[in-house]
């Protein structure tokens, strides 16, 4: 091991040298800011305001103890935590500056080391977004998924049956009054969402690119397991300083291919896709839309859980775990990238046994042949868009009828129920003015609720288009993430009520029966213009001037590629 980085705040016999350790001395040993002493911190996203990760300051005790156990000295950081559920207009125009923040706060500390603690959805995503810009040594401890809930008997998959049962009542099968009933049955404990959202998606990815102990994706909130695991891991990154490994030896683009493999084995969540090329692009790495398409095709769904199919994270644990289901496809997987631990992931993809193959199938009759996320491009979406055919309607995979546009979400809210709407099961929906500057930030609003009058003849899907995003919990034929977004002059801007849209999905096309010429004559809906987000200070004007297309990740333009760990001046 070289020198210790936070030697330079440590080490010396100044009066700076003197200031920094001064100031820390309130109880630690007289040798804890020796030079030997590695100095690690626990990037932490508890909040009481981000519900799914409310317990992660007991996680931190259990890394603590590890940390001291191994011979280094941990630090609780609290950083920007975003709860999906809470904030408004929409988490994701924050992750940005979350990661921004994280990563300046890393950067800026006398650390050697840092240890990530993320549950909800964009809390591992910045975080790794972070230690990737700073490249020290870093590690995950994923808050894990709470117990399943229980409403009649019958088991609730969070997110993924509040869309269900919203549906229901609209569509008179269910009363309010019931629906509401189910309320306080959805969430039984601590942890994040129990269905294969965006949350547990993201601690496969993080698992799937190295950034784990192999493992320990999946375990629930609260299993005494994810308490010794996050232990370990404490232990783990004391080792991972010593041997210099960091996450520029881990995050390479192979990983990342690997990663795109897992969420499609899985079944999960769209919201990877930016997530992952935003992380791709603080390292620098070539990753693009078409790797996607690439990586992910042909590779089968091998677990059973909501929304793709019926059971939940807690099944998928005591049916043998994240490993087990990826240890299904282990061929898909390069044998090349490396984890924390300095073995490569496809070592542990051996001896994985299955314990319900109800939960998990089996690899030669597999849940779904083809589930990886699929990138439709044509001249509705130039730069791509993408769909979830594991959470789709098979029939409406390939299908052509009319658009019903709708300027922003205020103005669907409005006419989606009225009964005068000219709509039918074959109209194709399509929602402008929620893209990352549109919004801004790229609202999970891309499943829009299907018009009434449908639901009541018992209609419950649709081909629906959007420049947004949608929850990982949803289901549904949702083609998403159309870039350019409307309100950057994409063709979605100029699509009017009537126009003949064709989604081939096998094709992998997105197209729109009106010539370049014509569109190019079309000018945008004054509705949609007034809709746009135009702030006028603070984070979210810097958001809107800089962000990028959501086929680059959706970063801030200024934030891509990476500033490394050093700090030139003192401060005193």
């Amino acid at each position: 091991m070289d020198d210790l980085r936070s030697a330079e705040w440590y080490a010396g016999q100044d009066r700076n040298s003197y200031i920094h350790r001064a100031w820390m001395r309130r109880g630690l040993p007289d040798n804890a800011l020796d030079a030997t002493k590695p100095q690690i911190a626990i990037a932490n996203t508890a909040s009481d305001l981000t519900p799914c990760n409310s317990h992660l300051n007991e996680v931190a005790e259990s890394v603590k103890q590890g940390i001291w156990e191994a011979g280094g000295v941990p630090y609780n950081l609290p950083v920007v935590s975003l709860g999906e559920t809470q904030v408004k207009p929409t988490a994701m125009l924050w992750r940005n500056m979350a990661a921004m923040a994280i990563e300046e706060m890393l950067r800026a500390n006398p650390i050697d080391g840092v240890v990530l603690l993320g549950g909800c959805d964009k809390t591992i995503p910045a975080l790794l977004m972070a230690a990737a810009s700073v490249d020290l040594p870093a590690i995950v401890v994923p808050g894990g998924p709470m117990l399943t809930g229980h409403f009649r008997g019958e088991a609730l998959g969070c997110g993924t049956d509040v869309w269900r049962l919203s549906e229901e009542v609209r569509g008179g099968q269910i009363t309010n009054g019931q629906f509401l009933q189910s309320e306080s049955s959805m969430i039984r404990s601590k942890g994040h969402c129990n269905t294969m959202g965006t949350a547990s998606t993201m601690a496969v990815v993080a698992e799937a690119l190295g950034m784990t102990i192999p493992g320990f994706a999946g375990t629930p909130a609260p299993d005494s397991r994810l308490l010794a695991l996050s232990h370990e891991t404490g232990r783990l990154i004391v080792d991972m300083i010593r041997e210099d490994r960091r996450p520029s030896d881990i995050l390479t683009r192979e990983s990342f291919l690997n990663a795109i493999v897992a969420v499609a084995a899985v079944g999960g969540s769209t919201n990877s896709v930016v997530h992952l090329l935003a992380i791709a692009g603080r390292l620098g790495l070539d990753l693009t839309l078409d790797d996607f398409d690439a990586a992910g095709r042909d590779v089968p769904l091998m677990v059973n859980l909501q929304p793709s199919g019926t059971f939940l994270m807690g099944d998928l644990y005591r049916a043998g775990g994240v490993l087990a289901a990826l240890s299904q496809v282990k061929e898909l997987f390069s044998p090349v990238p490396i984890t924390v631990t300095g073995r490569p992931l496809v070592e542990y993809l051996t001896d994985q046994p299955v314990f319900d193959e109800t939960v998990i199938f089996p690899r030669e009759s597999p849940l779904m042949a083809d589930a990886g996320i699929a990138v439709l491009r044509g001249n509705l979406a130039p730069r791509g868009a993408i769909i979830k055919p594991a959470a789709a309607t098979a029939e409406l995979l390939q299908h052509t009828g009319p658009a019903v546009v709708f300027d922003s979400i205020e103005d669907m809210r409005a006419r989606l129920d009225d009964p005068d709407l000219d709509v039918t099961a074959d109209s194709v929906l399509v929602l402008r003015g929620c893209g990352p500057r549109g919004y801004p930030g790229m609202p999970e609003v891309g499943n829009m609720p299907l018009p009434r009058k449908l639901l009541e003849q018992g209609v419950r899907d649709m081909v629906r288009i959007s420049d947004a995003r949608m929850s990982g919990t949803a289901y549904g034929t949702v083609i998403l993430h159309v870039a350019p977004e409307a309100a950057a002059g994409g063709p979605l801007a100029f699509v009017r009520t009537g126009d003949i849209i064709t989604v081939d999905v096998a094709g992998r096309s997105l197209s729109l029966a009106v010539s370049d010429a014509e569109l190019a004559l079309r000018g945008q809906s004054a509705a949609s213009e007034a809709a746009y987000a135009a702030p006028q200070r603070g984070w979210a004007k810097l958001y809107v001037e800089h962000v990028m297309q959501a086929d680059t990740g959706a970063d801030l333009d200024f934030l891509v590629g990476s500033s490394g760990d050093r700090v030139t001046r003192e401060s005193h």
